[in-house]
């Protein structure tokens, strides 16, 4: 939204304001109320363009004046001279006295035990940063003070008694620390107890510099937590780049947190007890625990870390301790001494171990806990990647870990999260459920239940156990931070191999904001180079760039963020939050990630400040007394790894309401406030201030303060001016070296002529006009006021430059850093900023000003519409996040909202208890009714917008007639909604198809369905059980439909359940339990159904509603106040969550099958049908990505792709295994699988192929790309030459037109091309048919398209090929059986050289700066090749070069030659490394990925790596050659860009500055890939696997295609362009019919599609929408058609039934069993009047089965008449195969006379059977060189298509009797149809169709 600038000149004239429908609009209310719609920015006005406004001037001037003041000498002179701070130093300890270990048990160190070394006994001091691969601040020495190899610490170490805790020398104890006697241990132990946990606690070492150095991988703490208390375990650990974790344990945190710095676990200890005061605190009686922490595992799994060592621990109250200790071993618990040292696991030494009694059991004494589990597949290194922040959580596809450990009593097979709790009684009668697995507690032997009457019950966990636990994700632009919240979920303790994976984690991603400020509207910067402004939208601190309107998120605070800083360099941002005490957050702020997180002094931070270079923050608040505190930080080591530093704190009793530090000079600051202005000074360790002398202005408010700026830019300090605003409207400009006021001016209202009286009305009072906010730059001064107002003025204040209007007070101001635009924010919520070149102001964002209390969606124009406490209704664009108009009333306030599903009209219930209808496109108020008492609860409409219903607090519901203009009041019942229901967007609920009507009441414990239309009441249900933990009655609080095929309707409930009832029975089907601690005020469910939507507290919660087995929710934060509603976006792609601000997320899934490769697959876009469940409808035309995701930064595929069954299966798809981890195998291990030989189309007697001048067909297009190649597409941008690979095809396409030529001739699948550097020349190779003993090479000429020489030497696939620089060579690699390398001549295509490898190669590249160099890539060496000529002859000097370790275990995989000496090789692990050729070494290395490298490509600044996960990124070498020299450097190699695509990158082409290219993945599919546009556009997609049927629509313009990839495809005609594709999640499409023209209009045609599972699927081609869904057949269908009128659809399944169907109703009215026991093949339909035949029916049909037998049917189906025309059996020998499989049985009724039937099956002979009906005898049999896979006859001409399993069609002119055959197929041939025009015939073999054009006969 932009505002007119408008000039000031002459006399004062107030201009008029404009008006817009989409800015201001008047709302007409009627009589009772009036709604006002408001616009955006007002009028800004320009001195000088020549319309009235204002002028600047003395006492009559109009307009603003700034009244000249008095200059206020200084009374003391103060300098602020340069200081700097002290850099902290750091403690080296002195050697120590060592002594000899003593040894005890079985391979235990006594107690004592000690270093041999002196790093034994002494303190380490903590390691610096070093160097690491990943792009870092600043690196150190790769070993700097990193702690020496630890063997003294082996077996175990005892901390307390090693550091001598006892003494206190070492370590420290604070507060209430003593020795006490145990009488359970019957030893000595330490008690720390006190109210307050952090001052009471032990803490090793004593000092923070030191560092306790112990690398043992196990933590085992010893202790016992004090009833009723709370108690806090920290843990500083140290990873292997030196950077320090705080790791927390307590029952004093309700939720995880994780930052890059900080892991925060939750330690719940729950006694069930109806007291929920009382959850957290430890029970009475708790036991010993023996807690063992897993470091390593911990910084893996949570932080992607590698452990160094423990640094630190502190034991804080209130708990009892008895000791620490360290190993490398996992020690059992229950199990000590010597008797058990044959076991497979590590017993506990004698030292560690409790007493136990004789004859009692260790596991009723003492609780385990053991975090996280042995059971997690914790990968054995970090997966780091370049640019990920640390708390992106790096899980790989593997299950997540629960965020806390559990202690329990019972030994169980996997543990739970630190819960220490008492399961329910009930626990092991819950339903088997198959979640993620979980950590374990125990290994210890299974037992019986057993109690302790000392301490509280723990029944059994076997086998099932009650786990708490959520996934909470943060989930932002570039990073997803995992954190946990508690919620029952059931656990599974057996077949941990077969738990489903839940949703793709994270299922959420947050893509916009709607919102503004929060704690207050005056934060808002400019980044340094002007192109984004940094806000805060209440807990979410955004980014948003200017230009384009794009949105990037910091998140992670947990309460509204107070202020903002950024450093001048844009590189650090500090945040701060209102919650006290007030946390701080450090941010890189180029990458997102969260650098450190540090509790402030101040209670509530109110203003932070940087220092130019970013190494001082200072922050100003209030501490806890009330008292203003200033506090300056030492942030300068934050990048670099260190810590935040206090550098010093001062108290002041004076008001400071603005502080900032000097851009000159970091020592230096200054603050403002009531009287005050203050200039501080840091020297040493102390901050110091001095006031300004004010003189009488010192009762002056001031607001807030700004230092002018140079022009130069380099001020001095003796010329450093400061300008002070106050709520006056006065500005002094106060110098700050002679502290003196020297000028002082005022802002005034303008006067009228006549009158004392303002013209202008402002916010405040008092004479001057309020000034808020203030910023300069070199040449003007912005300042905003109370009274709505920007102005601009110059520095002498002579006259107003510009002037913007606002519609509130304005409450802050920033200039931005090239002083072109003046960012402004209102009080009111506005953030918008003026263009001064243009005198254009531009709007931003809005936001409500309060809490949002309901929202609705709109589909048809994508629009929202939110209603909020601040009494406004508001309509956004969903698309662009901007305002389209607002609607608010003075009087009443609007309590919900929903839009009219069909007009541009929404509704909206108010407090007052009216509900009015507001039209959109009129802006107004259309009309009004006042049938309710109370205020507004409800309001809901049908989906066809017939009827909308409200209800009001007083428990009254109305229904309207919405197809009245009026919408009359049909009926008003009372007492019939419970009355005190929150207002809610669940209170009333419709059902999908509009015929119910759901609500809570009469009463709170009930729930009722209505008839919508009737309002008769058909269900009533009580919820209303004793909840146990409160003691009251169970209550509803939401409801919510599901999708009306389901029936189920969901009610959230006061005890924190979900139910699912049946809505028709009112019967429970399941329950999800502890949804949440606190109520579900609002819930929904995706039309799909794979969903469920809730509002819990300040958090959203997804589920997978799909599995019964629930693995618990994930749980998005972000809002800091409880969220209100949450709904999903009309095309179900997106979810909307509203509460403190709007949050729009997108929705990423993807299918278990297709989790190795995250990339998207063709996009969902067509809407969901009525009654969907599995399915979703897209469109292939749009681009699967649309952004390059940021660095290493996955983006998961979109929603409704469906997991991919194994082919030659019946549809059913097997998820047992689907959380398996991803493969990491690599692309070229598995870069070319060839299909199974199959005997070539010359091998047998009878083929004939025709001479190419009388072919009948002629191949016109391929659909479809070979992804199981590899390099098998070649793209020359310059030329334009474009080709690759289809089965035995090489495909030349013309990008432009789509034209495509087909060059044949290879007998096997072609598995690799490769390109001449001219051009000229293309290579194919392919594999090793049945009937050649050797692999064929064929090179052709480009131009032509002829091949000019075959060559073969390899007998196995060859895998690679190559030209050298000059052309002159073609150099072959044979595969890992072969090991063949090959050298040809070109000249004349002769063998050269050939040598057989030692080991297996991947791969191999000519250096194209020397063509006599090549190299190959293997199991780890890299081998260089130097070609040596004499006259003709060449000799190949081999010389061979290790990978060294640090690379890593894999092999080599791919490589590419760099800029001269450099060569790229990836490894099967991810990693790149460089070698340099000359010297032969390899220099650098880092990990580019988690999967396989398969493909580099390399220009001379950068790298493309293409991986077995899908992800294509763009690296940044430029730097790497000069590092060749210089040595390892971690910030050489950046990633520039990332794409991830649809699988494995098996071949690429890219033009020569790497900035655009073609890509091939393993899917399938060629994309165009743009760098510059970070987009992926897809070229070349077929089906993924087999092709099923292919039908054409009456019209023949379109064809549609069904596959076992689950998807039906429509195609253009014309040109094979995807058009439409509907997708049905975990099935496979077996079969598909196209409604006859006669069936309707043609927009209405529609397609049948038949699935594994036994459904039967109707799609609207013209809607792209699912009709129908019916379930005929209890098993897969194997054929579906439509009887000749399109009203009867008829299906076969494999059992051999054949059912009768409406294609209207879905209901079937005939099941035919005549062919049970063998697979119906075909069924085929003719119209056809029968009464030659002796019956009655309009349609003949007929069905054919496996058995050999085939049924012919007349029918009637309008009468519902079925006879038996003819039955037919063909015999068959015992054994008739053919390539392995039984042909099928097919038959068709022949086009060209009515009354044949064509038959084709096992049999005794190959041969094609001819039966006339009319004569019941076989008439006529063609031999056949084959048996038939498929089956086709030409409606035109007399064409017989037959396809064979041996690759071949063969065409039958069945006029003459003679045939052609046709080869092209690499697999057989089982699909063939003409087109029902006859010119073009369709063949398909496995996912490859080929399109031949018929000619004419």
């Amino acid at each position: 939204m932009t505002a007119e600038v408008a000039p000031l000149s002459g006399s004062r004239c107030q201009a008029p304001r404009c008006m817009s429908r989409a800015g201001r609009a008047d709302a007409k209310a009627g009589s009772s109320s009036g709604a006002m719609a408001r616009g955006s920015a007002r009028r800004a006005r320009v001195p000088g363009s020549g319309v009235p406004g204002s002028r600047v001037g003395g006492r009559g001037a109009q307009g603003p004046r700034l009244g000249p003041e008095a200059r206020v000498p200084a009374r003391a002179e103060y300098r602020l001279p340069g200081a700097h701070p002290r850099a902290p130093g750091a403690w080296l300890p002195s050697g120590a006295r060592t002594r000899p270990a003593r040894l005890a048990g079985v391979g235990v160190a006594g107690e004592g035990a000690e270093s041999p070394g002196p790093t034994g006994s002494c303190l380490v001091p903590e390691a610096g940063p070093s160097s690491a691969v990943a792009p870092a601040r600043g690196a150190g020495p790769p070993d700097a003070r990193r702690p020496l190899p630890a063997a003294w610490q082996h077996p175990f170490l005892n901390v307390f008694r090693h550091f001598r805790v006892d003494e206190w020398k070492r370590s420290a104890k604070q507060g209430d620390v003593a020795v006490v006697t145990d009488k359970t241990l019957k030893g000595a132990v330490y008690r720390i107890r006190g109210s307050v946990s952090a001052a009471n606690y032990i803490q090793l070492p004593k000092n923070s510099t030191q560092s306790l150095g112990l690398t043992g991988r196990y933590l085992y703490v010893l202790f016992r937590p004090l009833p009723n208390k709370h108690f806090v375990i920290h843990l500083d650990v140290s990873t292997e780049d030196n950077q320090v974790i705080r790791v927390s344990f307590s029952n004093l945190f309700k939720e995880f947190k994780s930052t890059a710095t900080r892991l925060q676990f939750p330690f719940v200890l729950e006694a069930r007890t109806p007291q929920r005061d009382l959850v957290g605190l430890v029970p009475h009686g708790a036991r010993w625990t023996f807690l063992q922490l897993d470091l390593q595992d911990i910084l893996l799994v949570y932080l992607n870390r590698r452990y160094g060592h423990l640094k630190s621990v502190r034991l804080c109250a209130s708990l009892l301790v008895r000791n620490l200790y360290t190993s490398d071993l996992c020690f059992e618990p229950a199990i000590s001494g010597a008797p058990w040292a044959k076991l497979p696991v590590t017993p506990m030494p004698r030292e560690m171990a409790f007493p136990v009694p004789k004859g009692e059991s260790w596991h009723d004494r003492y609780v385990h806990v053991r975090f996280p589990s042995d059971s997690l597949k914790v990968p054995s290194k970090p997966m780091e990647k370049s640019g990920s922040p640390p708390e992106a959580v790096l899980l790989g596809p593997g299950p997540h870990p629960l965020p806390c450990p559990v202690a329990s009593s019972k030994p169980v097979r996997f543990s739970v999260s630190p819960v220490v709790q008492t399961p329910s009684p009930t626990a092991s009668s819950q339903a088997p459920l198959a979640p993620r697995p979980f950590p374990e507690v125990s290994l210890s032997q299974e037992r019986s239940e057993a109690s302790n009457a000392d301490g509280p019950r723990f029944h059994s966990l076997e086998p099932w156990a009650r786990v708490k636990a959520s996934d909470v994700h943060t989930a932002a632009a570039g990073t997803h931070v995992l954190t946990h919240e508690s919620t029952e979920v059931p656990v599974a303790f057996e077949d941990a191999g077969s738990c489903k994976r839940f949703l793709p984690d994270p299922i959420l991603r947050l893509k916009g904001v709607i919102g503004f400020g929060g704690h207050s509207t005056r934060q808002a910067l400019w980044t340094p180079d002007g192109t984004a402004v940094v806000y805060p939208c209440h807990a979410v601190i955004v980014v948003l760039l200017v230009d384009t309107g794009e949105q990037r998120f910091f998140l992670g605070h947990t309460d509204k963020v107070s202020a903002l800083a950024l450093d001048g360099s844009g590189s650090l941002l500090a945040s701060a939050q209102a919650r006290t005490p007030s946390v701080i957050r450090l941010w890189d702020f180029q990458t997102g990630r969260c650098l450190c997180v540090f509790q402030s002094p101040v209670h509530v931070v109110c203003s932070l400040s940087f220092s130019d270079s970013g190494a001082l923050l200072c922050g100003v608040g209030k501490d806890r007394h009330g008292r203003t505190m200033v506090v300056a930080w030492g942030t300068g080591q934050v990048g670099l790894g260190g810590e935040v530093v206090v550098l010093a704190k001062a108290h002041t009793d004076f008001d400071v309401q603005a502080f900032r530090v000097t851009f000159f000079d970091e020592t230096r600051m200054a603050s403002c406030g009531q009287g005050s202005v203050r200039l501080w000074r840091l020297r040493g360790r102390a901050l110091r201030s001095c006031p300004v002398d004010l003189g009488e202005h010192h009762v002056l408010q001031f607001t807030d303060l700004a230092f002018k700026q140079a022009r130069d830019g380099c001020p001095e300090p003796s010329a450093a001016m400061l300008f002070v605003c106050s709520r006056s409207g006065h500005i002094l400009e106060i110098d700050c070296q002679c502290m003196v006021v020297r000028h002082a001016r005022r802002l005034l209202p303008t006067q009228t002529l006549g009158g004392p009286h303002p013209q202008k009305q402002t916010f405040s009072t008092g004479p001057g006009i309020a000034i808020s906010s203030l910023s300069l730059s070199p040449a003007m001064c912005a300042v905003g006021s109370a009274d709505g107002y920007l102005r601009l003025w110059p520095l002498d204040f002579s006259s107003v430059l510009l002037e913007a209007e606002h519609e509130g007070p304005v409450s802050s101001v920033c200039v931005s850093p090239d002083g072109l635009r003046v960012l402004s924010a209102t009080s009111s919520g506005h953030l918008g900023f003026l263009d001064t070149p243009s005198r254009v102001y531009h709007m931003l964002a809005r936001s409500h000003t309060a809490p949002v209390l309901a929202l609705a969606t709109e589909q048809r124009r994508g629009q929202l519409a939110t209603v909020s406490q601040d009494r406004t209704v508001r309509i956004w664009d969903l698309a662009t996040l901007q305002q389209l108009y607002d609607f608010t009333s003075s009087e009443e306030a609007p309590c919900t909202v929903t839009f009219h599903p069909t007009r541009p009209i929404f509704f909206c219930g108010f407090s007052s208890g009216a509900v009015r209808s507001f039209s959109l496109e009129a802006a107004e108020v259309l009309v009004e009714h006042t049938c309710h008492q109370g205020a507004i609860t409800g309001l809901t409409a049908t989906p066809d917008g017939r009827l909308l219903f409200s209800s009001c607090s007083r428990g009254s519901l109305a229904q309207y007639n919405c197809a009245d203009p009026q919408w009359h009041v049909l009926r008003v019942a009372a007492d019939m909604v419970w009355p005190d229901a929150p207002a809610s967007p669940s209170t009333l609920a419709v059902s999908r198809d509009g015929r119910l009507l759901a609500f809570v009441g009469p009463s709170r414990h009930t729930v009722t369905v209505m008839g919508s239309a009737s309002l008769d009441e058909l269900l009533r249900v009580d919820i209303g059980t004793l909840d146990l933990a409160s003691g009251r009655l169970d209550s509803a609080m939401a409801v919510c439909f599901g999708p009306a095929a389901l029936g189920h309707l969901l009610v959230s409930t006061s005890s924190n359940r979900v139910m699912v009832l049946d809505a028709a029975s009112g019967r429970i089907i399941r329950e999800l339990p502890g949804v949440h601690p606190e109520p579900c005020s609002s819930l929904m469910l995706s039309e799909d159904a794979r969903f469920l939507l809730m509002a819990a507290g300040r958090a959203v919660k997804v589920w997978d509603y799909t599995t019964q087995a629930n693995p618990g929710p994930q749980v998005y934060i972000g809002h800091s106040e409880p969220v209100q509603a949450v709904t999903f976006s009309p095309d179900q792609q997106q979810v909307l969550s509203a509460g403190d601000a709007i949050f729009l997320w997108d929705i990423l899934a993807t299918t278990e099958s297709d989790q190795r490769f995250p990339g998207p697959s063709p996009a969902c876009e067509a809407g969901l049908g009525t009654g969907q469940l599995e399915d979703a409808a897209s469109r292939a035309s749009e681009l699967p990505r649309q952004q390059v995701p940021k660095p290493s930064q996955a983006s998961p595929p979109r929603l409704g792709i469906c997991a991919r069954p194994p082919e030659g299966g019946d549809g059913t798809s097997d998820t047992k295994n689907s959380g398996a981890p991803r493969t990491t195998c690599p692309a070229s291990h598995k870069a070319f699988t060839p299909a199974r030989a199959s005997r070539g189309p010359h091998s047998a007697k009878g083929t004939s192929l025709p001479p190419a001048s009388s072919e009948w067909l002629r191949l016109k297009a391929v659909v479809g790309y070979s992804g199981n190649g590899r390099a098998n597409m070649v793209w020359r941008p310059d030329t334009g030459f474009f080709a690759y690979t289809c089965g035995r095809l090489v495909v030349v396409e013309d990008l432009h037109s789509g034209a495509q030529q087909h060059w044949p001739g290879h007998p096997a699948e072609i598995s690799t091309l490769a390109l001449s550097h001219s051009a000229q020349v293309l290579a194919s190779a392919s594999g090793r048919s049945s009937t050649t003993d050797h692999c064929q090479i064929r090179v052709w000429d480009v131009s032509g398209g002829l091949c000019q020489h075959l060559i073969s030497h390899h007998s196995t696939t060859v895998l690679a090929l190559a030209f050298s620089p000059d052309d002159r060579l073609l150099v072959t690699l044979g595969d890992h059986d072969g090991r063949t390398l090959a050298l040809w001549g070109t000249a004349t295509y002769d063998l050269v050289s050939s040598t057989r490898l030692p080991e297996p190669v991947h791969g191999v590249a000519f250096n194209p700066w020397d063509a006599g160099e090549l190299a190959c890539v293997g199991q780890g060496t890299v081998t260089f090749w130097l070609l040596q000529q004499r006259g003709a002859d060449i000799s190949l000097q081999v010389h061979r070069e290790q990978v060294p370790e640090t690379v890593g275990a894999g092999e080599l995989t791919s490589l590419c030659y760099g800029a001269p000496p450099l060569l790229y090789c990836g490894t099967s692990s991810g990693q790149v490394c460089v070698w340099d050729t000359r010297a032969g070494r390899c220099f650098l290395s880092w990990e580019a990925d988690d999967g396989g490298i398969g493909l580099l490509l390399c220009s001379s600044s950068r790298l493309v790596s293409g991986s077995s996960t899908g992800r294509l990124r763009l690296w940044a070498v430029g730097p790497v050659s000069e590092l060749r020299c210089k040595g390892s450097g971690a910030s050489s190699v950046f990633m520039e860009r990332e794409l991830v695509l649809d699988g494995a990158v098996v071949s690429a082409s890219f033009d020569g500055s790497v900035d655009m290219g073609v890509v091939g993945t393993r899917a399938g599919t060629l994309w165009f890939i743009s760098w510059a546009e970070g987009t992926s556009t897809r070229l070349i997609s077929g089906h993924r696997s087999k092709v099923n049927e292919v039908v054409f629509g009456p019209g023949e313009s379109h064809c549609a295609t069904c596959g076992e990839d689950g998807s039906v495809r429509v195609w253009a005609l014309a040109s094979m362009e995807l058009v439409i594709q509907f997708q049905v999640l975990n099935q496979s499409c077996l079969c598909l019919a196209w409604s006859p023209r006669c069936c309707g209009r043609p927009e209405q045609q529609r397609l049948a599609a038949g699935y594994g599972d036994g459904s039967l699927r109707i799609f609207s081609v013209s809607r792209t929408a699912m009709e129908l869904k019916m379930h005929p057949h209890p098993v897969a269908l194997t054929t579906v058609t439509f009887s000749t009128d399109g009203q009867t659809v008829l299906s076969g399944d494999k059992d051999g039934l054949v059912a009768v169907s409406h294609s209207r109703t879905g209901m079937t009215f005939r099941v035919l069993s005549d062919h049970q026991g063998a697979a119906i093949s075909t069924i085929c339909v003719t119209r056809k009047e029968c009464e030659d035949l002796g019956v009655e029916g309009t349609d003949l049909w007929l069905a054919a089965s496996g058995d050999q037998r085939v049924s012919v049917w007349a029918s009637d189906w309008l009468r519902n008449r079925c006879e038996l025309v003819d039955w037919l059996s063909f015999p068959m020998p015992a054994t008739t195969e053919t390539q392995g499989h039984l042909p099928p049985s097919l038959a068709a009724f022949c086009p060209w006379d009515g009354a044949l039937l064509m038959y084709v099956g096992p049999g005794f002979n190959k041969e094609v059977i001819i039966y006339d009906l009319s004569q019941k005898q076989v008439v006529e049999k063609i031999p056949l060189p084959f048996f038939a896979m498929s089956l086709s006859l030409s409606p035109g001409t007399r064409l017989l298509a037959l396809g064979f399993a041996e690759c071949m069609l063969r065409l039958v002119d069945c006029a003459t009797g003679t045939a052609q055959d046709f080869a092209g197929h690499n697999n057989a041939v089982h699909l063939c149809r003409f087109t029902p025009s006859a010119r073009l015939l369709f063949t398909a073999a496995c996912n490859e169709i080929l399109v031949w054009e018929v000619s004419g006969r």
